[in-house]
């Protein structure tokens, strides 16, 4: 393997990192969908919120997932 193999390698690794996280905070801030952000979340707005957040980032892996066949 020789230096060009080794820098693309790393890039591809760090590039992937950046977007999955970059999808990540995108679902986070989807999720949300509060009307007043201003206002502190409640208990059980913020249970709500992590569920949603959680299904969301895994149906996003499955459709990545299905998108390499």
């Amino acid at each position: 393997m020789n230096a060009s193999q080794l820098l693309n390698m790393i890039i591809r690794i760090i590039v992937r990192r950046m977007i999955n996280g970059g999808i990540n905070k995108g679902i986070d801030l989807a999720a949300r969908g509060r009307q007043n952000p201003d206002q502190p979340l409640t208990p059980e707005e913020k249970a709500k919120q992590n569920a949603s957040a959680k299904d969301m980032r895994q149906k996003s892996r499955l459709f990545r997932r299905m998108g390499r066949f």
